[in-house]
């Protein structure tokens, strides 16, 4: 039977609007939960595992959403080039071949495109899957998420619908603030890329038992990387830049969640950035042997270099956690966040490249009122210090043989 993907797509329209608003209350719009689905959630399932997903994620009305999700984003091509511009212009076509290649167990993700991405003073591995995979990874998505959602921790703030940065830097001043001033500070090495799959699979097995659904989750946990000329298999991790990683990561270390607070720890969590806040030493340093039992015993790594405890009144002893530095009482901007606004001002006031002053700081102001407004609660001096070296450079653009331009 032929799907009419393009009905399906205008009704689904005000679905996909309302979608964030609906997962703050950890509800997804009716087209694919129902209210008898919605209530199990608070009441439970037989067994505590949830069947006959499959099909959710194989209607029409699931991908529409899906495929809403993807052009919201955009992104680059995957490994068959097709742009999400080519994909909008056949959606009809290419929604109800998905559909029916899910239906009928033929669907098969293509190899991701591995690209690198500048991180500090190297690069980091970014995986581009095609734009139908993203498609149905989306729709995946938007059948499991309220399941585990409805049981992630509080403290668990990274790639959560209604939760961000923000909030995770507010729990980590409150509880500095109530004398919890010896933080562990604990980096996963290559956490996304060495996640094992068999492991991965258990945990969302412990709430899915729909074959289904864990054989697309394993095609996608297998997929082929293609990097230049070279095409291989992982044999672990979930690469960043897939649609569904982010909740798999978070599925994943869940279990840490909870093992933390059941110790009566306060670990504030977002992705694979996680600090403990204890009130002394002693408990600072049980909650760090409690974290690298539990990560060597999943198959994880804390980075030697990275992870350690300390009082961070105490100045060379504090911790940074998502862009900023706390150390002696202060809210500072780490270094690597400085160096890298630093250099997006560099690449913005370049003399040869002819434009006006005015085009310039025009160019300039978006980038500086959204980093300001993100490290807003940083040490004044560090604002000071930014605003030097942008008139520095404003100055030195302004010189006599720059091409045009009014003075400042």
């Amino acid at each position: 039977m032929e799907i009419e993907a393009s009905s399906v797509l205008e009704t689904t329209k005000q679905d996909a609007s309302a979608l964030g608003s609906c997962m703050q209350r950890k509800f997804v719009p009716a087209p694919i939960w129902t209210e008898a689905m919605l209530a199990a959630l608070q009441t439970g399932v037989k067994g505590g595992k949830w069947h006959s997903l499959i099909d959710k994620v194989s209607r029409p009305e699931t991908l529409g959403l899906g495929w809403i999700q993807v052009e919201r984003n955009a992104g680059a091509a995957g490994v068959d080039r097709m742009s999400v511009e080519r994909f909008a212009q056949g959606r009809d076509c290419y929604l109800a071949e998905l559909a029916q290649a899910l239906r009928d167990g033929s669907y098969r993700p293509q190899p991701v495109r591995r690209v690198y991405i500048p991180k500090g003073k190297g690069r980091r591995p970014l995986g581009i899957p095609a734009v139908k995979d993203r498609v149905v990874q989306a729709a995946l998505k938007l059948v499991i998420e309220p399941i585990f959602e409805h049981e992630f921790e509080p403290r668990s703030y990274g790639f959560r619908q209604g939760l961000g940065c923000k909030d995770a830097l507010r729990e980590v001043d409150q509880y500095l603030k109530a004398g919890h001033c010896w933080v562990v500070d604990a980096d996963l090495q290559s956490y996304f890329d060495t996640i094992p799959h068999a492991s991965l699979l258990a945990k969302v097995g412990n709430r899915i038992a729909d074959g289904g659904v864990l054989e697309l989750v394993q095609r996608f946990l297998k997929q082929d990387i293609m990097e230049d000329m070279k095409r291989w298999t992982p044999m672990s991790g979930s690469p960043q830049g897939a649609v569904i990683s982010p909740l798999l990561a978070n599925i994943y270390l869940h279990e840490l969640d909870v093992e933390m607070r059941e110790a009566g720890l306060v670990m504030v969590r977002y992705a694979d950035d996680a600090v403990v806040l204890c009130r002394s030493r002693e408990e600072a340093e049980s909650a760090l042997a409690r974290m690298r039992a539990w990560v060597s015993a999943n198959g994880l790594t804390l980075h030697p270099d990275k992870t350690h405890v300390g009082d961070c009144r105490v100045k060379d002893q504090g911790f940074e956690f998502l862009g900023y530095r706390f150390e002696a009482g202060q809210r500072w901007v780490r270094k690597k966040s400085l160096m890298s606004l630093r250099d997006k001002i560099r690449i913005k006031t370049k003399r040869n490249e002819g434009n006006s002053i005015d085009c310039v700081i025009a160019a300039l102001n978006p980038t500086l009122k959204g980093w300001y407004g993100y490290f807003k609660h940083a040490h004044r001096f560090t604002f000071s210090a930014i605003d030097g070296f942008v008139r520095r450079r404003l100055r030195a653009m302004n010189r006599p043989g720059f091409g045009g331009g009014s003075n400042l």
